[in-house]
């Protein structure tokens, strides 16, 4: 600012001056006289306010042009003024990036989201979606933009939610991609925001309702096998005490509680079992189990169950290649082995045969299979075999004394060890029973250098 007045006495001076020049060398006899001194310092004041408006203006233009090229003006309080409205404006352009830089952050967070996000206005017509709100309601961001969502989503339980207007809850209604054998279930909640707007938020919640319409179903099932053999021995046990038995009559009931308190045991462990491998952690890849003394453990229990089942075993061919290691856990191995082999034993009929082998694969892989002779299984129940006290005859597993679980064991010892397990049944033929373990959990035997050397000489 003093620059300013400075720079304005040092104009009126120079106008003074060349007044007093001026008057000094043409008009000597004015000499004395201030009136031209007067008149030319007047004059340039007017030049100097000329000279600073016209700087003004060459900085509003550039003002108007945003400031992106150098200050216009070199010196003098118009040139700090460019100079600070310069840094304003790179403060200003700085802020609006961070601010950007920010909301892109936000919708990137929002898009990334499983769950899908909606923006209305006032009148509920969308402003933004993510890619999780489009796959839920089959909305299109771009064509979709600004439509009213009532029109576009017409399920009714939504629309009778929307036309209450009270979102304290949430509203559940079918997908856009729901079909009756792959069904999508919704939980949709809206809050309202700001000035009329609202945010609607949607939630894929099929695995949770699976999950609790099995879990209902497991107790019910649960409570119907415990609660069948309890009545059974209940009646026993009122039979004996009301009535006068003979010895013969009494053993026998005593043997047929016997065997009904045998199969609430072994439901309870297979029980005991599934929740053990769901509760635990994945079995070690540092243990090798030799999976041929698996077998032979196995062998000595079916056929023991097989005598016990059908008064004499039944033809149990066992093809094991021996050396054969598996990572994991040899609990969980026997138990899968065990189950796969007990259920062959128990629906195949008397007289047919059960063909158990164990091999390694040209690439490294390991399976064992399990073929019976038996009644077979319709393919419509293949895809369900593994479910939990899922059976094709209920009465022909009880008689045979299967809990229903042995399949669902298998299916998790199969997963927790990295393997696969398939079901080929022919009704009427029999089944066969796969579990495929991946090379990098199988251990082959190393070779025999003698077999080799013996080898390579007949080659030649």
């Amino acid at each position: 600012m003093l620059g300013r007045l400075l720079s304005f006495a040092l104009f009126q001076g120079l106008g003074a001056l060349f007044g007093w020049w001026f008057v000094r060398t043409f008009v000597p006899d004015a000499t004395g006289s201030a009136a031209p001194l007067l008149l030319c310092a007047l004059v340039a004041s007017y030049l100097w306010h000329v000279f600073d408006v016209a700087l003004g203006m060459r900085v509003l233009q550039w003002l108007s042009d945003g400031a992106a090229l150098p200050a216009p003006v070199g010196f003098g309080l118009w040139r700090e003024i460019a100079e600070r409205m310069r840094r304003l404006s790179r403060l200003r352009e700085r802020l609006v990036q961070q601010r950007d830089d920010r909301l892109q952050d936000f919708l990137a967070a929002m898009q990334a989201s499983p769950n899908g996000v909606v923006l209305l206005d006032a009148d509920l017509r969308i402003e933004w979606c993510n890619q999780s709100a489009q796959s839920h309601f089959g909305l299109d961001a771009t064509r979709d933009l600004l439509q009213h969502f009532g029109n576009l989503v017409r399920d009714p339980g939504f629309a009778a939610y929307l036309a209450t207007g009270d979102f304290q809850k949430d509203v559940l209604m079918p997908g856009r991609a729901s079909t009756s054998s792959k069904p999508v279930r919704l939980s949709v909640h809206m809050h309202p925001y700001g000035e009329g707007r609202t945010l609607l938020l949607s939630r894929d919640v099929t695995a949770v309702e699976q999950a609790e319409a099995m879990r209902r179903d497991f107790v019910a099932n649960v409570s119907h096998e415990i609660r069948t053999p309890l009545t059974v021995m209940a009646g026993f046990v009122e039979t004996l005490q009301s009535l006068n038995l003979s010895e013969q009559e009494h053993a026998r009931y005593l043997d047929l509680m016997a065997q009904q308190a045998d199969r609430m045991q072994s439901l309870v462990s297979d029980l005991l079992t599934l929740s053990r491998l769901e509760g635990s952690p994945l079995p070690s890849v540092q243990e090798w189990v030799p999976m041929a003394s698996i077998f032979q453990q196995c062998r000595q229990e079916v056929t023991e169950l097989s005598r016990m089942l059908w008064g004499q075993p039944q033809t149990l061919d066992f093809d094991i290649a021996e050396g054969i290691a598996v990572a994991g856990s040899s609990a969980e191995l026997h138990s899968a082995v065990l189950n796969l082999i007990s259920n062959a034993v128990r629906y195949t009929p008397e007289g047919k045969g059960i063909f158990v082998q164990w091999h390694a694969n040209g690439d490294g892989s390991a399976q064992f299979s399990v073929r019976d002779e038996g009644v077979g299984i319709a393919a419509e129940h293949i895809p369900r075999l593994t479910e939990r006290f899922y059976r094709v005859d209920r009465s022909r597993s009880r008689e045979t004394g299967g809990t229903g679980l042995g399949l669902a064991i298998v299916k998790h010892v199969a997963q927790r060890h990295g393997a696969e397990l398939s079901i080929v049944s022919t009704p009427g033929q029999g089944s066969t029973f796969t579990v495929w373990f991946p090379s990098s959990r199988v251990r082959l035997p190393a070779p025999d250098p003698e077999a080799a050397l013996s080898a390579a000489a007949s080659a030649t």
